[in-house]
């Protein structure tokens, strides 16, 4: 296949694009760099893109956006989250819908940030979006997806959970503090967190370029836990005691970093993979000891 990929040089975007490649798969990577050879010239910001270059591919995976914790949530940082995810995926949308040789089918990202905080709820690709800022964030970024599904692409909206690897993402950006001995549960961990290790992330969104499924889809491993759970499956497997938990008083720090860390660290989503596991997709990591012992005992790649 040949397959364009948004974000390519990011955490998820390189792994997936080093997994296509390994595979002989073509891959074009959409930059604001310089185009040429493997990469499509695109700017979200001036509504511009190199069209062109998209015609004839077999999908493209959209997954360019502003980092959710790349700062704090001020109000030009929120704007920034909101419009880097609405705005380039209204461009590209519209640009594939209007291509005479457009990809049967685009992947385009979303976060499990669409459903809210929901307390002890099942959640599947069928329940209510919540009302918060992720949920109205994932709500207009899913939306604007639809030119390209009305010109008769399959989308699909990768509703991805927390990913887990080595390196890179947030589980990354906490693991040395959990290595020292000081990672603790946040608050009373009683929340749901949703899960998933960066090889089932990745074997996931290489399944929907092929699977005919549309719509929603929670990329989650089976195995639901609570943050307590989590932290304490992390410390075994690290060896390390995890009795310094986080405060909820966080959430009333002032400049936005008090509604940054509330929501990362203090909203439940108890979200199940329902699309996937109906379409027969097999987790190679369901259950968190397994993958936190293959993330953290492994030096492969992505790892």
């Amino acid at each position: 296949m040949d397959i364009a990929i948004t974000g390519a040089s990011g955490f998820i975007g390189n792994a997936l694009q080093a997994s296509l490649r390994a595979d002989g798969h073509g891959v074009v990577a959409v930059s604001r760099s310089a185009g040429g050879g493997d990469t499509i010239r695109w700017d979200p910001a001036t509504g511009t893109i190199d069209g062109a270059g998209l015609e004839g591919l077999d999908a493209v995976v959209h997954l360019a956006g502003e980092g959710i914790a790349s700062g704090p949530w001020t109000a030009k940082q929120r704007r920034r989250i909101h419009d880097s995810r609405s705005q380039g995926t209204d461009l590209l949308a519209h640009t594939l819908a209007g291509l005479q040789r457009p990809p049967a089918v685009l992947l385009s990202g979303s976060a499990v940030g669409a459903y809210g905080d929901r307390g002890d709820e099942v959640l599947t690709e069928t329940s209510a979006r919540g009302d918060d800022f992720l949920a109205t964030v994932c709500r207009d970024w899913e939306e604007a997806a639809a030119p390209a599904a009305a010109a008769g692409i399959r989308v699909a909206n990768l509703r991805t959970g927390v990913v887990l690897a080595r390196k890179g993402g947030a589980f990354g950006k906490q693991l040395p503090i959990f290595k020292l001995g000081l990672g603790g549960r946040a608050g009373d961990g009683t929340q749901w967190f949703p899960w998933i290790a960066l090889e089932d992330d990745i074997a996931a969104i290489r399944f929907l370029l092929a699977a005919e499924i549309s719509g929603p889809v929670n990329l989650v491993a089976p195995q639901s836990v609570t943050n307590a759970e989590f932290t304490k499956a992390l410390g075994r497997v690290l060896h390390r005691p995890t009795v310094i938990p986080v405060p909820r008083l966080v959430r009333h720090l002032p400049l936005g970093i008090g509604d940054l860390l509330g929501s990362l660290l203090f909203t439940s989503q108890r979200v199940q993979p329902a699309a996937l596991t109906a379409a027969g997709f097999t987790f190679a990591r369901p259950d968190l000891d397994g993958a936190l012992a293959s993330i953290i005992g492994s030096r492969g790649p992505g790892s």
